[in-house]
């Protein structure tokens, strides 16, 4: 004989499980977003406060700087190191040959008429250093150098004592050339920068007539806009 269960004392259905994700968390409900009170990023206000004060610095300003304009303008702060024309190098070797040889004659021109021999000890130092010098020229030439620099020029020279020179393009006072016989006959000049300091005065020999003249112009174009602050 079956017996009628009671109601309400079935068999209970099994409850269904709430959905999951995957890493067995639920999943959050929609609309729920950050946690209140959160705070940014230290870097990110950090950018932001950077990029404020940079839009008041720029606000209502020109998009640039201007430059001088010059069709003779030599580029500035490239890095790279101008030498001497190889002209230099002869103009020097003359110039001693020449040298040497008034000496030795002199000498033996004086010795000739006075009968003094002695006067060959002080010619034969002359002329030793003469041609001592003649015999570095060729590698003291290659160590003369010059750059121009975003705000100065720096000259260099010597081989065994060197000397670098840094001349503001501000304290420039005045730009020189000059050339004698011998430098015209071979296209090459001498560069003289004069500053308020003496010292820091710089001479660049054994430049070509047109090296030194754009060199020039663009110095003094320079100075000028340095000087006045344009």
């Amino acid at each position: 004989m079956t017996s009628i269960p009671e109601p309400g004392t079935g068999p209970e259905e099994p409850a269904t499980p709430a959905p999951t994700t995957p890493t067995g968390t639920t999943p959050p409900t929609e609309g729920a977003g950050a946690p209140a009170g959160a705070e940014p990023e230290p870097g990110a206000a950090a950018a932001e406060s950077e990029a404020a004060e940079r839009a008041v610095l720029d606000a209502k300003t020109f998009d640039h700087v201007l430059e001088p304009r010059s069709e003779n303008r030599l580029p500035l702060g490239d890095g790279t190191w101008h030498q001497l024309a190889r002209a230099y190098v002869w103009v020097r070797l003359i110039s001693l040959t020449a040298l040497f040889v008034v000496v030795l004659a002199a000498a033996a021109i004086i010795t000739a008429l006075s009968g003094e021999t002695w006067l060959w000890i002080p010619a034969g130092l002359v002329a030793l250093g003469a041609a001592w010098t003649a015999a570095i020229t060729p590698r003291q030439a290659r160590s003369f150098g010059y750059q121009l620099r975003a705000d100065d020029l720096v000259f260099r020279r010597g081989i065994l004592w060197q000397r670098t020179v840094a001349v503001p393009y501000g304290r420039m006072q005045l730009v020189d050339i000059t050339h004698g016989p011998l430098d015209r006959a071979f296209g090459i000049a001498q560069l003289k920068l004069v500053t308020a300091a003496a010292s820091t005065g710089v001479s660049i020999p054994g430049l070509t007539q047109e090296a030194a003249e754009s060199l020039r112009d663009t110095l003094v174009t320079v100075a000028e806009s340095r000087r006045t602050g344009l």
